[in-house]
């Protein structure tokens, strides 16, 4: 059974709000490695960090891993300040912190613990910012239309880029599962930044690990997060990819962020 977190709306300046829901979902696996927040800034209005890790490396090595994730996201944060400090910057250190930290882990534990990140900042002025390691995903949709997601760091990319593999066939191939960069490992972990200038009313933003992406296409995806509010999105998508697993499904996990407009004649929610 899916278990969406309850669904939020984040202050805002004049003219749009923020609705915001997470899920996860253990799927048919023994543990959950999975983690998921969306958190909101303790003062500034309008802003708010979604941030998913999918951690990998033995039954608690990958929950240890995806934790770290976390709970970097978290303290880098609370020490954000909107409109002076850099937000990609602070993407970057999330990164780089949480990377160190899971290096730090693994000389202590047995287990080899890696793990994945997607994020996603919003800052006041409707500018967002997306960074990911990985398999995870951050989608970006106006509407139910997709206008960018971030490129996973695997080996079946590499296929499609290189032109070995077109992309309807990659979620089939043997080695799916292969990452060619994600964070904890000797290698320094891949940093792809991407600027959104301005999130638009109705734009959403979809960052989910792949036990969720790998059964939607993006127009179904997009059909969905556009015709439903954040929590309704949120339990459909979950309840359809363990229909569609068929008993085989990995963790999954998603936080969905949406810009709304606001009801005529309706003051912010603060």
């Amino acid at each position: 059974m899916s278990s969406p977190f309850p669904a939020s709306t984040v202050a805002s300046p004049p003219g749009h709000r923020l609705s915001a829901a997470t899920g996860i979902h253990r799927g048919d696996r023994a543990y959950q490695q999975d983690q998921v927040a969306l958190l909101v800034h303790p003062r500034v209005a309008g802003c708010a960090l979604g941030v998913l890790a999918d951690g990998m490396g033995g039954k608690s090595g990958g929950r240890k891993a995806a934790d770290q994730v976390l709970l970097t996201a978290r303290q880098l944060f609370e020490r954000f300040v909107p409109g002076t400090d850099d937000a990609g910057e602070t993407l970057r250190q999330l990164v780089q912190e949480a990377h160190l930290m899971i290096k730090l882990t693994a000389i202590t534990a047995e287990e080899e613990p890696h793990s994945t990140v997607a994020a996603f900042l919003v800052s006041p002025d409707r500018r967002g910012h997306v960074v990911h390691a990985g398999d995870s995903r951050v989608y970006h949709f106006r509407g139910a239309q997709l206008v960018s997601r971030t490129i996973d760091h695997s080996f079946v990319q590499r296929l499609i880029d290189e032109g070995r593999l077109a992309e309807e066939d990659a979620n089939t191939h043997p080695q799916s599962n292969l990452l060619t960069g994600c964070l904890g490992t000797q290698q320094d972990p891949p940093l792809s930044l991407m600027t959104i200038e301005r999130l638009e009313v109705g734009d959403s933003l979809l960052a989910c690990s792949d036990g969720l992406w790998h059964y939607f296409t993006p127009h179904e995806l997009g059909t969905i997060v556009d015709a439903l509010p954040p929590r309704e999105a949120g339990e459909m998508l979950i309840n359809k990819a363990r229909q569609r697993a068929r008993g085989g499904g990995d963790n999954l996990s998603l936080a969905l962020l949406r810009v709304d407009a606001l009801p005529r004649g309706t003051a912010n929610a603060n």
